[in-house]
């Protein structure tokens, strides 16, 4: 009998509706959400760390962890590893050290064999990126180890974390191109399961009132997915004079191929990224993006693990750090 059967057999409910709780998916109740989640604790759905071990044994070691990208080292993804150095300037004056790993999808799809938990060598967590699984996420607040998340958040349970405020940089970068005179705006857009996907498409969508056919999603968030991403959109609409790209990779892949089809940037296209990434300002033309502070971020997330490890009874709580615009050459004026 499975985890989810034994569970399910014994409070009574469905095997669909303990999947829901177990994966912070909607559509059950807090209290039938609440039972699940203490029944999959105590039959050991986690990774085996006794109650014991975490009361009497200290590593003195705060896990940061994010997703590997599909064919790309751990140092290529400039946006976390810059969070992750912050985080571990902060730390760095305490008693305690950063263990630093990128988590496998076969880490995350079995969070039973995850290593840094089941043999006991970290006291507390960061886990950074919005493809982090909300099941992965939940399995890791069973064990009782601190946990705060950057860049990501869940539905129905609470959690510490950091976030950029989205909503309000998406709504600025698309009122940006409202006000340089641009009408037809497209949007290329990431998974729909992202917080932060979601929460950038209701700041677009606050400004623009887009319809359905203008957003493109995709399911990375990559150069390619974002040239690929430019085929469909302008094959759809070729009216478009300007694109607001959920981050920056994906505006730097659209401009590389409205330059393969013969278009110019910013003269026949404007671009606008999210996250000004080290490569944004290097980009031909120079991106014009919204600025997360990166650094605000991993400090943040790193004083909260701190207070955490200290007072492991205090409240979930979200943190926002305010984004800001930065122009430089992929926006023009409507010609």
């Amino acid at each position: 009998m499975s985890i989810v059967d034994e569970i399910a057999k014994s409070l009574g409910v469905s095997g669909a509706t303990v999947s829901r709780a177990l994966n912070d998916r909607p559509g059950v109740s807090a209290e039938v959400r609440e039972k699940i989640i203490a029944k999959a604790r105590e039959l050991n759905y986690t990774p085996n760390v006794t109650a014991r071990a975490l009361a009497t044994s200290q590593t003195f070691n705060i896990g940061f962890f994010f997703l590997q990208k599909a064919g790309l080292p751990a140092a290529a993804d400039p946006f976390y590893t810059e969070i992750l150095h912050s985080a571990q300037q902060v730390i760095a004056r305490t008693d305690y050290h950063v263990a630093f790993e990128t988590l496998t999808l076969d880490t995350v799809a079995r969070p039973v064999d995850f290593r840094f938990v089941r043999e006991r060598r970290i006291d507390a967590m960061i886990l950074a990126g919005p493809d982090i699984p909300a099941g992965f996420i939940t399995a890791m607040l069973n064990t009782k180890l601190p946990v705060v998340l950057v860049d990501n958040r869940l539905g129905f349970s609470p959690v510490n974390c950091v976030n950029s405020d989205d909503e309000t940089g998406a709504f600025h970068a698309a009122q940006y191109l409202l006000d340089l005179g641009h009408r037809h705006i497209g949007v290329i857009a990431g998974p729909l399961d992202w917080a932060s996907t979601t929460r950038r498409m209701w700041g677009y969508q606050r400004a623009l009132g887009v319809v359905e056919s203008m957003i493109v999603h995709m399911s990375e968030t990559t150069i390619e997915s974002g040239r690929a991403a430019y085929r469909q959109l302008m094959e759809a609409h070729p009216e478009i004079t300007a694109i607001c790209a959920v981050n920056d990779s994906m505006a730097i892949g659209a401009i590389r191929e409205a330059y393969r089809r013969g278009k110019s940037v910013p003269e026949d296209l404007s671009v606008i990224g999210f996250d000004d990434i080290s490569w944004a300002e290097l980009n031909d033309p120079p991106l014009t993006t919204i600025r997360i502070p990166r650094q605000q971020m991993g400090k943040e997330a790193a004083h909260r693990i701190l207070m955490l490890l200290h007072d492991p009874d205090l409240l979930a709580s979200e943190v926002i750090v305010p984004v800001q615009m930065v122009e430089r050459h992929s926006t023009a004026p409507r010609r």
